[in-house]
C-alpha cells in the first residue's frame, strides 16, 4: 500500500547549538526520518538525540568517520556519503605523486569536519614519506589572514591543504593571490559551492578538491537533471545524495514491509542493495554506504566565464 511522505524542514545554520534545537522541534512535531544533517559537528551531537527518540537519520554530507564509527555505535545513523579517512588518502596520495618535493602547509578550520579531514591528510602524506612544512588550525569565524599569507610566505610554501569550507578557503585564495603569492590550494567536499569562486574570483582558477563521481553527469540522471532546473534547482554539490537517502530509507522500508525507523534501519544493513541516484547502494554495519569513494576536482573557467569543477 502506498504511503504519503510528509515533509517538514529545519535549518541549523551549520551550528551545533542551534542543531540541536532543530533536532528537538523534530522529536516534538513526532518526525521519525531526517536526511541530515549537512555538517559533522551538528550531525554527531544530533545523532544521540535522535536515537534515544526512535528517529533514523540519513546524512547525505557528514564524513567525518566518527558520525556512524564510533565505540558503541548508534542504531541509527547512515550517510550517503564518504568519510574523511578515505578522502584524506586520496587527497594525500595525490598531493605525493604530482608535487613531489613541495613545501606543504596544512591549516584547517577547528570543525570536526575541518580537523578530521587535514589529519587524515596529513596521515595519508606522513605514511608516504612526506613531512609537512607548518600545520595549522584556525577559527572558523576569521576573516583576516595575513598571519596565515605571512607564515606561507616566510617557510616558502608552495602547497596549501585546507580542511574546512567554501567562505574561508575563498578568503584564503584570494588573500594570498593579493600578496603576490602563488599557492596550490587543494581541499575537500567542504568548498564545492557556487560561493566558493564568487569569493575567490580569479584566484580560484587550478585549486584542487577531492569529491565523489557526479551523479548530474551520468545520463541515466538525465531527467531527474531537467526536473530539478525546470524547479530553479541546479543539482550540484549533496544534492544527489539527500535524494539517494530517501531512496534508501523508502527501498528499506519496503523490503522490510514496515516504516518502523528501527525495522528500516535493520532492512537498510541487511536488505540492500537498493537502487538509487548514486547507484546501487548498500550499507555496512556501521551504517557506512559501500558506494566507490573520492576523485579529484579542478576549477577551471567555462565558456560562459564562469568557474567550476571538473573531474581529473
Amino acid at each position: 500500500m502506498a504511503r504519503r511522505i510528509l515533509f517538514t524542514v529545519g535549518d541549523d545554520g551549520f551550528d551545533p547549538a542551534q542543531g540541536m534545537a532543530v533536532a528537538n522541534k523534530f522529536v516534538a512535531d513526532g518526525v521519525k526520518f531526517v536526511i541530515g544533517h549537512y555538517n559533522s559537528g551538528v550531525s554527531i551531537p544530533t545523532s544521540d538525540i535522535y536515537a534515544k527518540n526512535g528517529i533514523l537519520m540519513v546524512s547525505p554530507a557528514s564524513t567525518n568517520p566518527y558520525f556512524t564509527d564510533r565505540p558503541k555505535p548508534l542504531w541509527n545513523t547512515f550517510r550517503t556519503c564518504g568519510r574523511d579517512d578515505r578522502q584524506g588518502d586520496v587527497a594525500g596520495a595525490y598531493i605525493a605523486d604530482n608535487f613531489k618535493d613541495a613545501k606543504i602547509a596544512i591549516v584547517d578550520d577547528k570543525t570536526r569536519y575541518g580537523k578530521g579531514l587535514a589529519n587524515a591528510t596529513r596521515k595519508a602524506l606522513n605514511a608516504r614519506g612526506v613531512k609537512e612544512a607548518f600545520r595549522q588550525s584556525l577559527d572558523y569565524r576569521r576573516e583576516d589572514f595575513s598571519a596565515l599569507v605571512a607564515r606561507v610566505r616566510n617557510a616558502g610554501v608552495t602547497v596549501l591543504y585546507w580542511g574546512g569550507l567554501d567562505k574561508q578557503a575563498g578568503q584564503i585564495m584570494r588573500q594570498l593571490a593579493d600578496d603576490g603569492l602563488k599557492v596550490q590550494f587543494v581541499s575537500g567536499d567542504g568548498i564545492i559551492t557556487n560561493k566558493l569562486a564568487s569569493i575567490a574570483g580569479e584566484a580560484v582558477a587550478g585549486t584542487l578538491n577531492t569529491f565523489a563521481p557526479q551523479p548530474a553527469n551520468n545520463p541515466a540522471n538525465k531527467i531527474l537533471v531537467e526536473k530539478f532546473r525546470a524547479a530553479g534547482i541546479e543539482p550540484i554539490d549533496y544534492t544527489f545524495n539527500a535524494y539517494a537517502a530517501v531512496q534508501s530509507i523508502a527501498a528499506a522500508a519496503t523490503a522490510a514491509k514496515s516504516n518502523h525507523p528501527k525495522t528500516v534501519a535493520k532492512a537498510m544493513r541487511e536488505k540492500g542493495p537498493f537502487k538509487t541516484v548514486l547507484g546501487e547502494i548498500s550499507y555496512d554495519k556501521t551504517g557506512d554506504s559501500t558506494l566507490p569513494g573520492y576523485v579529484m576536482y579542478k576549477w577551471q573557467k567555462a565558456a560562459d566565464g564562469s568557474y567550476s569543477y571538473y573531474q581529473q
